[in-house]
């Protein structure tokens, strides 16, 4: 079997940024499956709390300059890279100078959540799989992370379903206790759309919260991953309405999380 090649799409990454458990994950997943053969490219946001000097991030101008469009607004797509020595893996940063240069991630100095972070989600979903499409890399698996990824099953599924780039490209959706209680402002549906996309397909965001993303990124993924951790009730009832239809998967935590995860990854793309 040719080498199995992993799209990781996440909101963050350990050493570059680590607020939750998904920058560990993500520092420790895709080295691992690297370590065994897989080809890797690994995507997160490049929040305006991540030292570019310290951390020698660097445009990579060919793949910079698409206009991505959120709703009626057009934004550039400016992409940046950087290594983490150690680990031999380059990471890939999504950016954008009106939603992602300001000093902290999804909240204020105050600690007041930023009203447009369901643009900056639906932006950076975009803006992933348009780099990956001029990269002309085709993923066998696309792991998505967290919440901010969840729109990237749906587009797979949709408006990149024909593309040579992606047509045999599966899904993962690992869910993690990052549960807001703020409400997004504006016609999420109509921000989130894209080609072949009707509105009873973006059903779930009309809820305007973190629930509403979560529950899309549940509906069109191949398999859903649930975190280990603990999670509220309104979650867990998620989980519980999913697994009522569909399969989660079950992925071990401890020393035996890499050959778990591999067995998933192996299954999906076979």
């Amino acid at each position: 079997m040719s080498k199995l090649r992993i799209l990781y799409a996440a909101t963050e990454i350990d050493p570059f940024l680590q607020t939750t458990k998904v920058a560990e994950l993500l520092r420790r997943l895709p080295a691992g499956m690297q370590e065994a053969g897989a080809e890797i490219r690994i995507f997160v946001p490049r929040f305006g709390i991540i030292n570019e000097r310290k951390n020698r991030l660097h445009e990579v101008v060919r793949l910079s300059g698409i206009n991505i469009a959120v709703g009626d607004d057009e934004k550039p797509l400016v992409i940046k890279v950087a290594s983490i020595p150690t680990a031999k893996l380059q990471v890939y940063f999504i950016d954008n100078e009106d939603y992602f240069h300001r000093k902290s991630a999804l909240v204020d100095k105050n600690d007041k959540f930023y009203l447009d972070n369901d643009e900056r989600a639906i932006f950076f979903c975009k803006g992933v799989l348009e780099t990956v499409k001029k990269l002309g890399w085709s993923p066998d698996i696309v792991h998505c992370n967290d919440w901010m990824t969840s729109l990237i099953p749906l587009y797979l599924k949709t408006t990149y379903k024909k593309d040579p780039v992606f047509k045999d490209a599966k899904s993962v959706f690992t869910v993690y206790n990052n549960e807001f209680l703020d409400k997004f402002e504006g016609n999420l549906v109509d921000k989130a759309k894209m080609l072949d996309i009707d509105d009873q397909m973006l059903t779930s965001l009309k809820s305007a919260d973190f629930s509403g993303f979560v529950k899309l990124g549940m509906e069109y993924a191949d398999t859903v991953v649930r975190s280990d951790e603990d999670f509220s009730d309104n979650l867990n009832g998620l989980f519980k309405e999913y697994a009522s239809h569909k399969r989660l998967s079950q992925v071990a935590a401890d020393e035996n999380l890499l050959s778990s995860y591999q067995a998933l990854y192996n299954e999906l793309a076979n």
